[in-house]
């Protein structure tokens, strides 16, 4: 289990400084965790593919450096700084950095 880095209290910490990339896939740092929602950090090196899944929670995707690809049931989103996705519970997605991307994904 990972710990997150914020606790329920009033707390601040500056994303950007949060970003490391990994020198291939992917690395994961969960920002904050209660029992009805989760937002974890998500930074992907160039080149990282994360294979179709789904998940039975919703979630939202903010894009906040990088660039890539988002596919949700067949639909392409392109991904760079300040898109903001929605994807509903159990639909099919899959992702592709075409360059260091970081993005906070929320699950609702």
């Amino acid at each position: 289990m990972t710990t997150p880095l914020l606790q329920m209290q009033t707390s601040a910490l500056q994303i950007h400084e949060q970003l490391e990339y990994p020198e291939s896939g992917l690395r994961k740092k969960v920002l904050f965790k209660d029992d009805h929602c989760q937002y974890t950090l998500i930074c992907l090196a160039a080149g990282a593919d994360i294979a179709e899944h789904s998940t039975p929670r919703n979630a939202t995707v903010q894009v906040l450096a990088g660039r890539g690809e988002l596919t949700i049931s067949g639909q392409h989103i392109s991904l760079e700084p300040g898109v903001f996705v929605v994807m509903p519970a159990n639909e099919p997605h899959a992702l592709n950095a075409s360059e260091n991307l970081a993005f906070l994904l929320t699950f609702h």
